[in-house]
């Protein structure tokens, strides 16, 4: 689109564009976009000693308009103009060097064809350079030159170098370090109304550069910045009436400049007015301009409006939970660095949570935050090297990470190293090294420890002086609520480890281990009860604490629920509920109960006769090694009950039971005339 100005000269009458110089020319073909036409002007007028020629062909290198861009070439002409006293020259002189410049690399870029000739042509290659890149393809930093120009132009009166020259002097750069010279420089420059120069009295006196710290001096610089729409004062202002430094608290007034200065696409203003919506703080609540407030933030790299945007999604402020756009921004702020994103892309690749699950990026993340410090990663990893989980199987790494874990404080870490050192799993069984642990995690009030270290305790000597050990941290784990530890406290009442039993005592421990679903205590409670020896047998009770195992699943709770209703210990006697429960516990494999059920298959007893079942179960409990099961099977397939008659695996049958010295399957192999072989 043209300008004002291009309109004029189009239309301007031609004998006063013939009365332009070259540098006018110039200036119009570069408005008018004819960037080859302003710099062949711009030479002419160069040559006739036009300084603010060369200063506008530099600006031409610099921007690539025209011609391909090139600041070496550009500092050339600059140089040109601020030999002869152009200040504009003299300050982007000073500039770059003040940086530097280095070319960018990629694809049809000057600077990487550059390199590759190099290569290719070795020292050929020289010669084409010189006659391509004349003045080379960088500019070096340069303190020393940056100042020397930059102060030029200073002392011409360029606000804008004032205020660079007055950065340099308050940071020792490319001079010695001089706050009251730096603070000279921005008050000239201010005295321009030069907005940098404003922000940058404004941080003098909010950091006491020089001056004695002096926060309303600071609010008043900052706002005369502010007011020209300077981003860094806007935000600067907006933190002091957030925070009510220097000025009354304003979160009203903090929201309008952070606003004005998000309009620039300010990363920090736009974080920080995200959060104001989020929260309906000093500005109406909206969570649907706070999120774009805070992606936008995000996109610029600005890592804590990252870690806030994947807080924002894994806790769905106003609304559900995106764990799968949380995902996304809590891997970008691990790849960061950030510990708790790295530990939290561990959990989520661990559990599938908003990503695919993948046990090997998983360990990835942990391990990575572990590194960095994080406990509880450190616990993980160590747990997956253990278990050979993502990584391959490496104790001593586990070991490592335990002991890391260890030292920030999981007690869960010293708990494993106890118990790795205890059963030798992995590294060289080390009892004093597994209690020296143990101990600790114990000593930490941990639960578990101290059920562990007491069991680990009970192995060592069973003194009256140990056993005292043992039921004090039993006792301390089992108040605590540690079910596992009130049913050891009844074993260990029992006399199982020795001292005197206390029967009463065990019952009690046993009952609340029971009552909170502990099903091993609830079938030992159950055998005590039924015990008619016990001076507090009780057979009613017995049956409800066994038919509470058995329905829990334990097996041998469900056979002996099963010889009770045969029975009718405790219970109506129940040929059929017997039958039943003897199935329940065959399935789970109990041998017994498998050889009972193929009897009362094959006698029709609580049940359908099945004698072709009844092999199925005696075969089950006979490949369990259960002798009276081996000669039963041997008996079916001898005879051909329930299966199609087999003497020859009959007699293996029998061999088995007589290697178990079964007298009856000794007899079958005389009867049938077969010796008994070894093997």
């Amino acid at each position: 689109m043209l300008s004002t100005r291009s309109l004029f000269e189009w239309f301007r009458p031609a004998s006063a564009i013939s009365r332009a110089g070259p540098f006018e020319l110039g200036m119009a073909a570069y408005e008018r976009g004819q960037y080859l036409e302003a710099m062949k002007a711009w030479k002419l007028a160069s040559e006739a000693g036009d300084t603010r020629a060369g200063y506008r062909i530099g600006m031409l290198y610099v921007r690539g308009e025209g011609v391909v861009r090139s600041v070496p070439d550009a500092v050339v002409w600059y140089e040109w103009g601020a030999q002869l006293g152009n200040v504009e020259a003299q300050f982007q002189l000073g500039l770059i060097y003040l940086h530097g410049d280095k070319p960018p690399l990629g694809p049809y870029r000057h600077e990487t064809w550059r390199r590759s000739s190099a290569v290719r042509m070795g020292d050929k290659a020289s010669a084409i350079h010189q006659l391509v890149f004349p003045n080379g393809t960088s500019v070096e930093r340069d303190v020393g030159v940056a100042f020397q120009w930059i102060a030029a132009a200073a002392e011409r009166g360029k606000a804008e170098a004032q205020t660079v020259l007055g950065n340099m002097y308050s940071e020792g750069v490319g001079c010695e370090k001089d706050l009251q010279t730096a603070l000279g420089w921005y008050l000239v420059a201010a005295q321009q109304n030069c907005a940098a120069a404003e922000f940058a009295l404004g941080d003098v006196y909010y950091q006491g550069k020089g001056v004695p710290a002096d926060f309303e001096a600071a609010a008043v610089w900052y706002r005369k910045a502010a007011e020209q729409d300077h981003v860094r004062a806007q935000v600067a202002l907006a933190f002091m009436n957030l925070k009510g430094t220097g000025l009354p608290e304003a979160p009203a007034e903090a929201a309008r400049l952070f606003q004005g200065a998000a309009k620039h696409d300010d990363p920090i203003a736009l974080y920080n007015i995200g959060l104001l919506r989020l929260k309906g703080h000093g500005v109406a609540k909206d969570i649907d301009r706070a999120e774009t407030a805070l992606r936008k933030a995000a996109r610029k790299d600005y890592f804590p409006a990252i870690q806030a945007l994947a807080d924002f999604y894994s806790h769905g402020a106003g609304s559900e939970p995106d764990l799968r756009e949380a995902s996304v921004w809590y891997e970008k702020a691990a790849d960061r660095g950030d510990v708790q994103a790295q530990f939290f892309m561990g959990r989520f690749y661990a559990t599938g949570t908003g990503v695919g699950p993948n046990i090997r990026q998983a360990a990835k993340w942990f391990e990575r935050a572990a590194g960095n410090g994080h406990a509880t990663a450190a616990f993980n990893i160590a747990i997956f090297y253990l278990n050979g989980s993502g990584v391959e199987r490496n104790v001593k790494a586990a070991i490592e990470w335990f002991e890391r874990a260890s030292e920030g404080g999981i007690r869960a870490a010293q708990l494993q190293l106890g118990r790795l050192y205890s059963a030798g799993n992995g590294v060289p069984r080390d009892h004093k090294r597994a209690g020296e642990w143990l101990s600790k995690a114990a000593v930490g009030g941990d639960p578990d420890a101290k059920l562990a270290y007491a069991l680990f305790l009970l192995h060592q000597d069973e003194s009256t002086e140990r056993l005292e050990q043992v039921r004090s941290l039993l006792s301390e784990a089992a108040e605590a609520g540690h079910v596992p530890a009130a049913f050891q406290l009844g074993v260990l009442e029992m006399g199982k480890f020795g001292g005197t039993a206390d029967v009463k005592a065990a019952v009690s421990w046993f009952s609340r281990a029971a009552d909170a679903d502990h099903v091993e205590a609830q079938y030992t409670l159950a055998l005590l009860y039924l015990n008619p020896d016990n001076a507090m047998s009780d057979a009613k009770a017995a049956a409800s604490w066994m038919t509470r195992a058995a329905q829990a699943g334990h097996k041998s709770a469900q056979f002996q629920l099963a010889v009770m209703y045969c029975t009718g210990a405790g219970v109506a006697q129940d040929i059929a509920q017997g039958a039943n429960w003897y199935e329940v516990a065959a399935q789970q494999g109990h041998k017994v109960a498998q050889f009972n059920l193929a009897v009362m298959l094959g006698k029709g007893q609580g049940c359908e006769t099945d004698p072709g079942k009844a092999v199925e179960w005696f075969e089950k409990a006979a490949k369990q090694d259960m002798a009276e099961a081996q000669v039963a099977l041997g008996d079916a397939l001898m005879s051909g009950s329930g299966v199609v008659q087999d003497q020859d695996a009959a007699v293996h049958w029998y061999q088995q039971a007589a290697r178990q010295n079964h007298v009856g399957a000794a007899r079958r192999l005389d009867a049938v005339g077969v010796a008994l072989v070894d093997g």
